[in-house]
């Protein structure tokens, strides 16, 4: 919420803010076919300013490359999520499963006689050509052109500088941004940033940039919501990776978190706590500024303004989801799993994330898409759908 004066759009725009979460993105989809349903135009994109993050980046560049049909971009989302396996993102094969647990036993081993250790737990390469065949990269300029999309922002986390870099695509009177541990960089979107973007500590290899390698754009992005406020948004529509509220009571556990709750519980902090952070943190300011007069902000040279919020977040915990889903894993991928313990409802979390099985993600689709409806005179009014 702290974007200079000369950023802030004179006419008001919408963004959508996409989070990171692994798998759980294609609850995002779902929102979206929602949107879609309720549009009564379902060529408009109603969202000038996407801003993505991890997996979130993905949904945000597939609607960016077609932003002058955000009807058929999100189908062609929902057809990609709906068909998914795990084989069309990381190498789920034995001999791939296999090779990669070899290198982090001989890690683990005889790492101090290893020239070139393992970089990751899985092999993203499937993802890079899932991408570069589905994506036309081209598009993004051509709706900024025409009038469909003003901005498209994607977020990584740079290992060198520890920085959190925004990488974004846009008409000429957005200008880059400078804070503290975060930056906005003007650079045409390309594949590459989406493979930074969604590495997953650990689990996918860090992708090049220019001079640096990044990781997933969670880590270290202290302000999620900021990338769309830097590039003009008035109002922005935020779709969770996780529930936004919690109902579940401490329980006594007998023996302690197996190494997949650990992981999960480590990733759940990465992709969900920042946003939801910086969400109190907005809803703060806006109250605050709602006691002061606009007169009097513009007399003060307050840069400051209200952004009216609508945030769309799972009704169910999608571990619980993922547990039920697990066995549609191919047998490799299980048996890596199994030996952390992330096949249970304990270990749902890790699972929830990489269980890119279309019986899953078909059911966050599902969800995604009756979360909305049951919202659908709210997210109307607040879309003038």
């Amino acid at each position: 919420m702290d974007a200079s004066p000369d950023v802030i759009a004179r006419t008001p725009r919408t963004a959508l803010i996409l989070t990171g979460g692994g798998a759980r993105a294609a609850y995002q989809v779902g929102v979206m076919l929602a949107i879609v349903k309720l549009q009564r135009n379902r060529r408009r994109n109603p969202f000038p300013i996407l801003s993505g993050t991890s997996a979130g980046a993905i949904n945000a560049a597939g609607v960016a490359c077609l932003a002058d049909n955000f009807g058929k971009a999100v189908t062609i989302l929902a057809t990609l999520w709906r068909n998914m396996h795990a084989s069309h993102i990381y190498r789920a094969d034995p001999a791939g499963i296999g090779i990669s647990g070899l290198r982090w036993l001989s890690a683990l081993t005889l790492g101090w006689l290893l020239r070139n250790p393992p970089r990751s737990l899985l092999d993203n390469t499937p993802l890079h050509d899932l991408l570069s065949r589905h994506l036309d990269f081209k598009g993004i300029q051509r709706s900024i052109s025409n009038g469909a999309l003003h901005a498209v922002s994607i977020t990584a986390s740079g290992y060198e500088s520890g920085e959190s870099i925004s990488f974004f695509q846009s008409h000429p009177s957005a200008h880059p941004w400078q804070r503290v541990h975060r930056i906005g960089i003007k650079s045409a979107i390309s594949v590459n940033h989406l493979l930074a973007s969604s590495a997953i500590p650990f689990i996918f290899p860090a992708t090049k940039i220019h001079r640096e390698f990044f990781g997933d754009g969670s880590m270290r992005q202290l302000a999620p919501i900021s990338p769309a406020i830097h590039l003009g948004a008035t109002k922005v529509m935020i779709i969770g990776a996780g529930r936004t509220t919690s109902t579940r009571e401490r329980s006594s556990m007998e023996i302690p978190p197996s190494l997949a709750q650990i992981a999960g519980h480590a990733l759940s902090s990465i992709f969900l706590d920042g946003l939801a952070v910086d969400i109190e943190r907005m809803q703060r300011i806006n109250k605050t500024l709602s006691l002061i007069p606009p007169e009097i902000r513009e007399q003060n040279g307050m840069a400051l303004r209200p952004i009216e919020t609508l945030i769309i977040s799972p009704s169910q915990r999608l571990d619980r989801i993922a547990a039920d889903h697990a066995s549609a894993l191919p047998w490799p991928v299980k048996a890596l799993l199994t030996s952390i313990g992330a096949m249970n409802r304990r270990g749902g979390a890790l699972t929830s994330y990489l269980l890119f099985e279309k019986p899953y993600t078909s059911a966050l689709i599902d969800l995604g898409y009756e979360d909305t409806m049951q919202r659908s005179q709210e997210v109307g009014t607040f879309l003038d759908l």
